[in-house]
């Protein structure tokens, strides 16, 4: 019983490493992220409700992961400056319009000038 357990283990091991008829086994293609973030476009709420990471042997892998926290953070960032800069700009101009002279605009029609008087 433990000649043939020990038979079964060596053939295992030699298929494994490479003494089999075939060569050693192939190595299995890493399985990569099928829809990634788009490239072409600002990533929206439903890109990243999209977003699935393929099973690695210990979990996610690490570079997808890295890869699209990096676009979101990057994407992030951009839109928060575009943020500031468009309460900046608002800011500004409540301010102007509340320092600036009224100036009140008649719609009525204008007063006739000399010329045209009879």
């Amino acid at each position: 019983m433990v000649v043939a357990l020990a038979v079964v283990v060596a053939a295992v091991t030699l298929a494994v490493v490479g003494g089999g008829e075939n060569g050693p086994l192939p190595e299995a293609a890493p399985e990569r992220l099928r829809d990634p973030l788009p490239p072409d476009r600002p990533v929206d709420r439903a890109d990243v409700e999209a977003l699935r990471f393929p099973l690695a042997a210990r979990g996610y892998r690490m570079a997808d992961v890295d890869e699209a926290l990096s676009r979101l953070g990057a994407e992030l960032a951009e839109r928060d400056a575009r943020i500031t800069d468009l309460e900046s700009a608002l800011a500004g101009a409540r301010a102007a319009a509340t320092h600036a002279p009224e100036h009140h605009v008649s719609m009525d029609k204008p007063a006739p000038r000399p010329e045209d008087r009879p």
